[in-house]
């Protein structure tokens, strides 16, 4: 037997295609929602910015203003050796960061990042300079105009003997205790 239910005669509405509030100038509440997947991509990048203030070195990230209980997690997730317990963790600390302030939160890493790109371009800097001076007797010349407050009898003595040390070594992989000493006094005037 088949049965099938008969319409509701008294109940049948049909609001065409503007819908119930067609008369309303307002955004229902559905318009001004976000979407899930909106939610979603919100959520994974704040996931993606707790990850990078997790990777933020200690004394950064006690420099910034972050809420106690988001600075927690982060020193929580640093703890977690467990693949699972991190991912929850993130999980975590994607949420509590929903209350800080992102702007703020991104500037930070931003300059961290970008703190940490100057630092490794004077040690290049520095590394160029020390092959330079091993390499070339012009390079103390042009040292001395770029930094006349040099002490420039100790530099001619390092470069010296960093010299002594570059010309026997032709096996060794590991550099002599000159170059070393070179390049720690060249690196303070680079990175001022």
């Amino acid at each position: 037997m088949n049965r099938r239910a008969a319409p509701h005669r008294g109940l049948d509405v049909h609001y065409g295609d503007a819908g119930p509030d067609a008369g309303d100038s307002q955004d229902s509440p559905a318009q001004a929602r976000p979407s899930k997947s909106q939610l979603k991509r919100e959520s994974q990048s704040l996931q993606a910015l707790g990850a990078e203030l997790a990777a933020l070195s200690e004394d950064r990230l006690a420099a910034l203003e972050l809420p106690e209980r988001l600075r927690e997690a982060i020193h929580e997730f640093r703890r977690t050796r467990s693949h699972e317990g991190k991912r929850r963790q993130m999980q975590f600390i994607g949420k509590l960061m929903r209350s800080a302030d992102e702007a703020a939160l991104r500037e930070a890493v931003a300059a961290s990042q970008l703190g940490s790109a100057h630092e490794t371009l004077a040690l290049h800097e520095a590394e160029r300079w020390r092959a330079e001076f091993i390499a070339d007797d012009t390079a103390l010349t042009r040292w001395a105009e770029q930094f006349p407050q040099t002490d420039l009898q100790q530099l001619r003595s390092l470069v010296r003997a960093a010299r002594r040390d570059a010309a026997g070594l032709a096996a060794e992989a590991r550099q002599p205790r000159s170059a070393r000493e070179l390049f720690q006094f060249i690196k303070p005037w680079i990175t001022t």
